[in-house]
């Protein structure tokens, strides 16, 4: 069986995973799982809250598709896309390919990176854990103290 890479908030890799493990804090098995950075996972989830971004994730997961064509799709107007894509694209959510069409015109195609968020409470605290700021405990004497 194939060992498929997707961006994943949990910490199980293709060797940790329970083959015979099921329910919604289960991993396929043979997928290999990668813990995505807080300051990544902060982006992702800040790209994701805007309706109109969704709706374009939505549209590019059915076909890849070009700026015009997408933006009568969504009813949106193609600067308002274009910036929507440009947050997708720096989230690493999309991407997007110029090519030249029959006629000459250069249209930027745009497509859903493939990406999977398992979100649990364990998998922010993973995914913070190297940003854990450990606060300085006065001991006693030291000003701050309790006396």
């Amino acid at each position: 069986m194939p060992v498929t890479a997707v961006t994943d908030l949990t910490r199980p890799t293709a060797d940790t995973i329970d083959p015979d493990s099921t329910g919604p804090d289960s991993t396929e098995p043979g997928t290999t799982v990668d813990v995505m950075p807080a300051d990544r996972l902060a982006r992702v989830l800040g790209t994701l809250a805007n309706p109109h971004r969704l709706g374009v994730v939505a549209a590019l997961a059915r076909r890849r598709n070009y700026v015009s064509r997408l933006a009568r799709e969504l009813g949106i107007s193609r600067a308002l896309l274009q910036a929507h894509l440009r947050r997708l694209e720096a989230a690493g959510l999309v991407t997007g390919q110029l090519e030249i069409s029959s006629d000459g015109k250069a249209m930027k195609f745009y497509e859903v990176t493939p990406f999977a968020l398992h979100l649990t409470p364990q998998s922010i605290a993973d995914a913070l854990s190297p940003l854990t700021i450990h606060a300085h405990v006065p001991e006693d004497g030291e000003k701050g103290s309790p006396q």
